[in-house]
């Protein structure tokens, strides 16, 4: 067991079984043995790679995009610029140096939301002269108008599960089995208050802390002006079944085998997300599939550009990466990423999303 599964069991020894929510909480933030404040997850050598790792064009388009919608928010001076959970820094390093080829003088903040220090100094080396701030929550931000951008930011956040039984939906938890070790099991009583119908056995996610982040960020852009975007893998309608999964090695892996050794997600319910924007008077745009959203950005005509100064080489790099963001086959980037805008009421239609 892991030094971080032990202190799980011996917690859950003392005090009783635990929510998901809270033992993706640990997993993922706990002070000394967290997975995000330990190691740097990203890459060949890590777990995982994101969109921004992938190429350099995935971040020109979002600057290319965030210039366009600074001009519709009335070109603030400066444009207060966001990134929640931005990984080397890649993603904010790419969209700067697009931001300032559209808009040369123009002044740009950059804000970054992080809590990973390993993340946070690969962040510091790489936008070193830029002016960008970190801060810890979206609490210090500052105010005004503001775009942010969350790529595979919501996945992380943790969510509550429950299981349909006769009784009702009864809470996931994670509890010890008779040889000591970390196993799921299930509330004994019923939790009061949901009334999804579903059948017996089903399971059903509700990302309680992603829904009251949104919630948070949809009342500063209906007050203060703005937008986020949002990008992650997920579901455009509501549905049953377990999403929860760890990744370890490029691979899938037992939530339960590693505590804060392996990374821990889940699929972002869309539509739930939408539904708490839209109650604080937000507007919503989208969601679409990652690669229409690229290619109605210009991925194709930007890839061209790159490779006329290219080698043969470099140009196959490109066609891969090409492939990698926009495959539409099951599984692939391409539709099982989606991409949300949430606005400002008064802020109009914005590109790569079909005008309502």
């Amino acid at each position: 067991m892991s030094p971080l599964g032990a202190e799980i069991a011996a917690l859950i020894r003392q005090n009783g079984p635990i929510g998901v929510d809270r033992y993706m909480a640990l997993c993922l933030s706990h002070p000394v043995h967290g997975y995000y404040r330990t190691r740097d997850p990203l890459g060949a050598r890590g777990d995982f790679t994101t969109a921004p790792e992938i190429s350099q064009m995935f971040g020109e388009l979002i600057g290319a995009w965030s210039a366009y919608v600074h001009e519709l928010m009335g070109r603030p001076d400066p444009l207060v610029l966001v990134e929640l959970g931005p990984g080397r820094g890649t993603l904010m390093a790419d969209a700067l140096r697009a931001l300032r080829a559209a808009r040369p003088g123009m002044r740009v903040a950059p804000q970054l939301v992080e809590t990973s220090p390993v993340l946070r100094a690969a962040q510091e080396r790489l936008l070193a002269g830029t002016g960008a701030a970190w801060h810890a929550d979206i609490e210090s931000l500052p105010p005004g108008p503001a775009i942010i951008l969350a790529n595979e930011f919501f996945d992380c956040l943790p969510v509550r599960q429950f299981e349909r039984r006769p009784t009702g939906w009864h809470e996931r938890q994670v509890g010890l089995d008779p040889q000591g070790g970390l196993a799921f099991g299930l509330s004994p009583e019923p939790t009061p208050g949901l009334d999804a119908d579903g059948p017996d056995g089903v399971l059903m996610s509700v990302p309680t802390a992603g829904l009251a982040l949104m919630r948070s960020l949809a009342r500063r852009l209906r007050t203060q002006g703005g937008t986020l975007l949002a990008i992650d893998y997920g579901h455009v309608r509501p549905g049953f079944g377990d999403t929860l999964q760890a990744l370890s090695g490029h691979r899938f892996a037992d939530p339960l085998a590693a505590p804060g050794e392996a990374d821990l997600t889940h699929h972002v319910d869309f539509a739930a997300h939408a539904k708490a924007a839209q109650a604080e008077g937000a507007a919503i745009h989208g969601p679409v599939d990652q690669g229409d959203f690229l290619a109605a950005l210009g991925l194709g005509a930007r890839a061209e550009r790159l490779k006329a100064r290219a080698n043969a080489a470099q140009s196959a790099a490109i066609d891969a990466a090409i492939t990698r963001l926009t495959d539409p086959s099951r599984g692939g980037m391409g539709s099982l990423f989606k991409v949300m805008a949430v606005s400002g009421p008064a802020l109009g239609p914005l590109p790569g999303f079909p005008a309502a």
